[in-house]
Order: C-alpha cells, then sequence, then structure tokens
C-alpha cells in the first residue's frame, strides 16, 4: 500500500470522525434549553393599584321646586357659569301671589276687628267698675252688677279670640308668602350648570312619599373635582385615604393628573360607573384631582393608579422569573423510574377541597438560578410589593445572582440540575418581555 493510499485513508476516517463528534454535540445540543436570565439588582418599586371611573363634582346641588307650577321664565342653559343667587328659573305665581294677598287682606280685617274687640272689651270694663260701684253704694241690685262682670267677660274673651286668629292669619301669610318665593329658583351656590332636563313651558312636579320630584337644574361647583374609581375587592385592603394617585382623563389623553384619595366605600357597589350592573365585586373609591383641566366636565371617563406603596431601593427581580409549583414536580425523573403521582400531575381521589388546600400546602415559590457550570438549581424566595414588571425579593436571593427569567415554555420544563444555554440576544429579551 503506497503512502498517498495511506493518507488518503487516514484523512477520510479523520473526516468520519470529525462527522460523529459534530453530529453527537449537535445532539447534545438540541436537548439543552435556552434562556433568557438577568441579574438581581436593587431598584426603586412602587406598588400600584389599577382603576376606572367617572368624573364628578365634589359639591353637586339637584334643584326641585317645592311648590308645582308652570315654568315661565328659564335663565340658564347647561354650560352656563352662575353665581350664588343668580336665577335659574320662574315658576307660575299668580295663584301664590293671589293666595298671600287675600290671606294679608284678611289679616287687615282682623286687626280691625280687633280694635273693635279691644272697645267694647275697654267699655264693658267701665260699665261694670260702674255697677260695682252702685252695688256698694246700694243703687243696683247683684243681678245687674254680675251681667256687668259676665259682659266684661265675653267682651275679653272675644278680644283673645281674635288674637288668635290674627297669629293664624300671620302664619298662612308667612306660608303663602314662602310659597310664592320659592316659586323662583336661584342658585345655591357658584358653579356650572351641567344639567337642565326641562324646557320653559313644563310643569314643575313636587314629590311626594314614594315618588321623587322632577329635577329642574343641576348646579355642580367644579373648583373642587373628584374622580369616582371602581376597584376591585383583592386591592381595596392596600387602598388608604391619602394615598397619592395618577389620573388620565380619556378628554386629555397627553397629560396626567395628580390625585390623592379621599374617601373609600364600605360596601360594594351594584351599579358601575357606566350604569350598568356590575357582576364583579367592586368598590368606590374617590379621588380629588389636585389641580383639573378648566374645561372638565361631569361624566368625563377617567383611569388611574394608586400608589400603595413605594420602595427606594430595594432587591427586585422579573415578576415572570417566579415560579410556583410543588418541589416534586422540580425534581428530575430519573432513567427506569416512574413519575411520582405529583410529577405526573396524575388525578388523585380526594375531594376537590382537600386536593386544593393539599396543593396549596405543597406548593412553593422561588426562582430557577444558573450555576457556573451551566445548570441550574431552584430556589425558594420571599416576595414583597409588586410593581408593573418587577417583584421586591425579601428573602432567598442576594445581588448579583443570575436567575432564569424566560421564554415561559422553558420554565415549565427545565427541572433541577438540567444544563441550559443562556441567550439573551435582542429578540430572545424582547420575547422574555412579552411573556
Amino acid at each position: 500500500m503506497t503512502t498517498r493510499i495511506k493518507v488518503a485513508i487516514g484523512v477520510g476516517v479523520a473526516a468520519v470522525l470529525g462527522l460523529v463528534a459534530f453530529a453527537s454535540v449537535k445532539s447534545r445540543d438540541k436537548n439543552i434549553v435556552k434562556v433568557t436570565t438577568a441579574k438581581v439588582a436593587k431598584a426603586p418599586l412602587v406598588a400600584t393599584v389599577s382603576c376606572n371611573g367617572r368624573v364628578r363634582a365634589k359639591t353637586k346641588v339637584d334643584i326641585s321646586s317645592q311648590v308645582m307650577g308652570q315654568i315661565v321664565t328659564l335663565a340658564v342653559r347647561e354650560g352656563d357659569r352662575v353665581k350664588k343667587g343668580d336665577l335659574l328659573l320662574q315658576i307660575d305665581k299668580a295663584q301664590f301671589d293671589a293666595g298671600a294677598q287675600a290671606t294679608q287682606a284678611g289679616l287687615d280685617a282682623l286687626f280691625a276687628q280687633r280694635e273693635s274687640d279691644r272697645a267694647t272689651r275697654e267699655q264693658a270694663d267701665r260699665d261694670y267698675t260702674r255697677e260695682q260701684k252702685n252695688f256698694e253704694a246700694k243703687i243696683t241690685s247683684e243681678q245687674m252688677l254680675q251681667k256687668a262682670k259676665l259682659a266684661l267677660d265675653a267682651a275679653a274673651a272675644n278680644e283673645r279670640a281674635t288674637e288668635r286668629r290674627i297669629e293664624q292669619a300671620r302664619a298662612n301669610l308667612m306660608g303663602n308668602r314662602d310659597s310664592l318665593r320659592k316659586t323662583t329658583l336661584v342658585s345655591p351656590i357658584d358653579g356650572v350648570v351641567t344639567a337642565k332636563p326641562v324646557e320653559q313651558g313644563e310643569n314643575a312636579i313636587i314629590g311626594t312619599m314614594n315618588n321623587p320630584g322632577t329635577i329642574l337644574v343641576t348646579v355642580s361647583d367644579m373648583s373642587i373635582v373628584e374622580g369616582e374609581m371602581e376597584v376591585d375587592e383583592t386591592d381595596v385592603p392596600h387602598v388608604k385615604v391619602g394615598q397619592k394617585a395618577s389620573l388620565t382623563f380619556d378628554a386629555y389623553p397627553e397629560k396626567k393628573f395628580e390625585g390623592v384619595v379621599t374617601e373609600i366605600g364600605g360596601s360594594p357597589i351594584t351599579k358601575s360607573a357606566l350604569g350598568t350592573d356590575s357582576s364583579a365585586v367592586n368598590f368606590k373609591v374617590r379621588v380629588q384631582v389636585a389641580n383639573p383641566p378648566p374645561n372638565i366636565r361631569p361624566g368625563f371617563s377617567v383611569s388611574g393608579k394608586i400608589e400603595t406603596d413605594r420602595r427606594e431601593a430595594t432587591l427586585a427581580i422579573p415578576i415572570p422569573a417566579l415560579v410556583v409549583a410543588d418541589p416534586a414536580s422540580l425534581e428530575r425523573t430519573k432513567p427506569g423510574k416512574k413519575a411520582t403521582p405529583a410529577a405526573a400531575a396524575t388525578p388523585t381521589t380526594a375531594t376537590p377541597a382537600t386536593a386544593g388546600a393539599s396543593e396549596k400546602k405543597k406548593d412553593v415559590e422561588g426562582v430557577f438560578l444558573v450555576k457556573k457550570d451551566g445548570t441550574v438549581e431552584f430556589r425558594k424566595v420571599k416576595t414583597g410589593i409588586n410593581a408593573d414588571l418587577q417583584t421586591e425579593v425579601l428573602e432567598g436571593l442576594t445581588e448579583g445572582e443570575e436567575i432564569v427569567t424566560g421564554p415561559f415554555k422553558a420554565l415549565r420544563q427545565i427541572k433541577i440540575g438540567d444544563r441550559v444555554k443562556v441567550d439573551n440576544s435582542a429578540p430572545a429579551a424582547d420575547a422574555a418581555k412579552k411573556t
């Protein structure tokens, strides 16, 4: 065999061995899961509660009429600014004016009657005094004296009755004048006319025990504006009066407004801010807007975030890195060994209640750490507040450790001791963020 043939055979053998080695490495690399990672670092965190609602004025007055009648003058339109005491509308006052005048005339007649009764009583008093002197002088009889006394008592009683009728007439006159004044409706506050559901010529209906009266005009003081927000029952325990909030109005999407929580409802609301029945359990939270825009109107849609907690510099990790699972399911199954019921997720014979309680006891919260040799280990952690994309770590991790952040499929697939390949290129990082 010549040297050339030997060299050719050696090259061929080397090539075959190289292909075998490459295929082996390639096959092994296919079994390695690609993951994205991040370093545990300190960061400022702000925990917030999202909410939606409607704008309302802190002070709003729905004006109804206390007297019935036709609206003859309507002096305002929706959107008009009014001052306290400005005329809003006038109800026909002809009948109320006539009633007041009739009562006044009756009162004047009673005044004249009182003068007559007083004169009669004074005359009866003089007659009684004269008869009393005559009786003492034995000029007249006792019967005449008794008649004079009876006439005096009757005159005094008539005078007192007239006084009571005068008081009654005065009260009626005050009532009639009050009804007359109530035909003229003026603004009780400074504000904006935000609703005017009636028109000139319509009748104002007063309320009864079971039926509310007609709302004629609504005046709102828009100097103090609140967002009437709906907060989910799971978030209400974290909301406190005095917490800051960031609000965005749909009418002003380019600007954010500051606010503060002023009131938290004590019972769930049955209707949403849109006026429809709400199937979710929400609570009403009022947030006062610090500097509302000048043209804001009640009913504007508003969304906001209430700041419930803050950390200036604390250990934080991405929320997608957290894994909640049964520790047994994180262990790799040894070759030839059947998976445990927990790892294989085989149905159990326990009732749903006991199964749920058992599962809650077994589940732990933690993260996968990448070791120097390229394998992963599972570390239990204790978390604190949650921000938008990060969560606070109270126990279990130290600053600078490398943890697996995604993708989601890889976090479900890897087990303790698995070898992983870190790929923090831009597309993979973006995919992890989306996950």
